[in-house]
């Protein structure tokens, strides 16, 4: 019996053009494959509060769980480390997953220093019709009008970028769902625990406090 059809597109990915300067990053349309997103948002964990969520803390169905170990799979990461030229072998990988969006995230930051790649695959309805909320790839920290690329978070979408000290990115003022699964190659695996128990903490205090504050800068 043939396996299923893969729910992600690799040769998209390896076609997509790399775009170097000032920092590296690649926008990917439909590497979920359009056949199968209408399955994968269904089976997205429904998340209620804004911040980032570890997948061991949700709920979510076969098509969703299928797609994150495509994602885990060595595959993946050895597309990922041709796109960029680079090495992951050993590095810890981190997937978090973001539902809700508010007004004061998507400022303008360049991700911490302890992580190497990011990834961020966008499963939102399409056409995304707000004017907030589509991610900015900007050429300084202090002006979100001076924009490379404006990638609007629409179901499919990949986009992903080489962390470095001027990966400036950020978004116009967005409220309301938008569905992101996240995904980091981080430098060790003391980094990766602190970051997963940060991510659970913060969780579990908006569950008892939705008005409790994060730190500025999330919302990718």
């Amino acid at each position: 019996m043939s396996s299923a059809p893969a729910l992600i597109d690799l040769e998209a990915l390896a076609a997509a053009p790399l775009n170097r300067e000032p920092f590296q990053f690649v926008v990917v349309r439909d590497f979920v494959r359009p056949k199968a997103l209408p399955a994968v948002m269904e089976a997205f964990p429904p998340i209620e509060r804004p911040g980032s969520f570890p997948l061991e803390r949700l709920r979510y169905g076969e098509a969703f769980a299928r797609l994150v170990a495509e994602l885990q799979a060595p595959a993946f990461r050895e597309a990922v480390e041709r796109k960029f030229d680079l090495d992951l072998s050993g590095r810890p990988f981190m997937i978090t997953v973001r539902g809700q969006c508010r007004s004061r995230d998507g400022q303008i930051h360049t991700d911490s220093r302890t992580k190497i790649v990011t990834a961020l695959l966008y499963l939102n309805p399409s056409p995304w019709t707000a004017r907030g909320g589509r991610l900015r790839m900007l050429r300084s920290a202090d002006d979100l009008e001076d924009m490379i690329a404006e990638v609007p978070p629409e179901g499919g979408t990949l986009l992903m970028f080489r962390r470095s000290d001027n990966s400036y990115h950020g978004h116009l003022p967005y409220e309301g769902p938008r569905r992101t699964l996240q995904m980091n190659w981080v430098t060790d695996q003391a980094v990766l625990e602190r970051e997963l128990k940060r991510h659970s903490l913060s969780s579990w205090v908006k569950a008892l406090n939705p008005f409790a504050r994060r730190a500025a800068g999330g919302g990718a």
